[in-house]
């Protein structure tokens, strides 16, 4: 029996998934190759010559390396978690061993598993920290905790519940595990990221107190672990893309310029002890991320009508954040400058200051490009948009696509 045309939003969103140009399906774009493709012949190359296979939630390809330090020097351990789990239970070996053996004498393992530079006239009710050296151990560690969870949830939780929603095809089970990634973080982080402004003078957006009370470097620990945590993040996906261990898209250099746009911004931000602007910027980011990566889950799974409310509050959360709020926050960087204390407007890091004249435009210039790389996939999603209810026809021109154009089982092509 022939498969029923599909409504206006399914290809609305895979549309946006397959439009070559536009990066929204994001850093969690699946990279294998397709069950239905022939067979790669096999070798008898030793493991050893073998080249890594790339990011994969299928347990069948997961490499194990021979060692630990095989893992370290091929980067098996940003392909499997049971290497990652290995170098992340070192140093927290490390550190409880020091903590039992030796109480009395300073820790050198904590720098990687807690956040350090504790404010020493902070009371206990109210600790401040600060930033320092020591926080380079604590991102390299949690890179690899970040790489841990990304594997460890689409491979054990999100290809399980693939399966068990009826979905068949190997090219369709990576793209919703990794879409099932993008929810979980973007939720947690999108949540934490608003409930770390709602306790700060910033709530909600108010962009007067991003300069007022400058600088801000004494911070509490909800903002000091969530930006670092943000950060090993983005490094994490960074290091995806600069080392290819994703098979390269079309759109592989706007991603590269987005993910360095970004680490700019949150490295600058942080090192000037301006994260208070830093904190409404992903905020703005994150929440819209959440809707994208749902719509998406959603249409894999055919419920094409529940699809359509996701998409829509897509759009909608993507305009109201990425371009209303992020403007409002271009503006008063533009606008509100001045509100910085004169005092706090001289080039002194050593007491935190670091607003010379033109530090503005250091500020300005990475918002204003990252508002710039968002108007361009704004311009993509209403192009994709327009064609689809005018009935212009979609093709798929991505170059690593990994469905062959052939329909799902039955049991997948249903409405809610």
């Amino acid at each position: 029996m022939s498969r029923r045309r599909r409504s206006s939003v399914a290809e609305i969103i895979d549309g946006i998934e397959h439009d070559p140009a536009h990066h929204l399906a994001g850093p969690f774009n699946p990279s294998l190759t397709p069950v239905d493709t022939p067979p790669t012949p096999k070798t008898d190359l030793p493991p050893s010559q073998k080249t890594p296979t790339a990011l994969s939630v299928r347990p069948s390809k997961t490499v194990i390396g021979e060692s630990l330090w095989d893992d370290i020097k091929t980067m098996n351990w940003m392909r499997s978690p049971a290497s990652s789990l290995k170098l992340m239970l070192v140093p927290l070996v490390l550190f409880l061993n020091w903590h039992f053996v030796s109480p009395e004498t300073p820790n050198p393992f904590k720098y990687l598993i807690t956040i350090q530079h504790r404010i020493p006239d902070s009371s206990d009710d109210d600790p401040r920290y600060q930033k320092g050296y020591g926080d380079l151990a604590f991102l390299f560690y949690y890179v690899i905790v970040f790489t841990f969870i990304r594997q460890s949830i689409t491979i054990h939780f999100f290809r399980p519940l693939a399966l068990r929603l009826g979905i068949r095809r190997e090219a369709k089970i990576d793209r919703f595990t990794e879409q099932g990634y993008a929810i979980v973080y973007f939720s947690v982080f999108g949540s934490a990221g608003v409930w770390a402004m709602s306790n700060m003078d910033t709530w909600y957006f108010d962009t007067k107190n991003f300069w007022t009370d400058y600088p801000y470097w004494a911070m509490t620990p909800t903002i000091k672990t969530y930006y670092l945590l943000q950060f090993a993040y983005w490094t994490q996906q960074l290091l995806i893309l600069a080392l290819k261990l994703e098979k390269p898209r079309k759109d592989y250099n706007e991603l590269i310029i987005h993910h360095l746009v970004t680490m700019w911004l949150i490295g600058w931000s942080y090192l000037v002890n301006l994260t208070k602007i830093g904190n409404a910027i992903f905020i703005t980011m994150d929440i819209s991320d959440i809707f994208l990566a749902l719509a998406k889950t959603l249409n894999y799974l055919g419920l094409e009508n529940t699809s359509a409310v996701a998409f829509a509050w897509f759009v909608f959360v993507w305009s109201y954040g990425r371009h209303y709020l992020n403007i409002k926050i271009l503006y008063s960087v533009w606008t509100e400058w001045d509100l910085i204390p004169e005092a706090a407007k001289v080039w002194n890091p050593e007491q935190g200051l670091w607003m010379d004249w033109w530090m503005k435009w250091q500020i300005f210039i990475p918002i204003f490009l990252l508002q710039l790389v968002n108007l361009f996939w704004y311009f993509l999603i209403w192009r994709i948009l327009i064609r689809a209810v005018f009935g212009t026809k979609l093709e798929d021109e991505r170059s690593d696509d990994e469905d062959d154009g052939k329909p799902d089982e039955p049991e997948n092509d249903k409405e809610d």
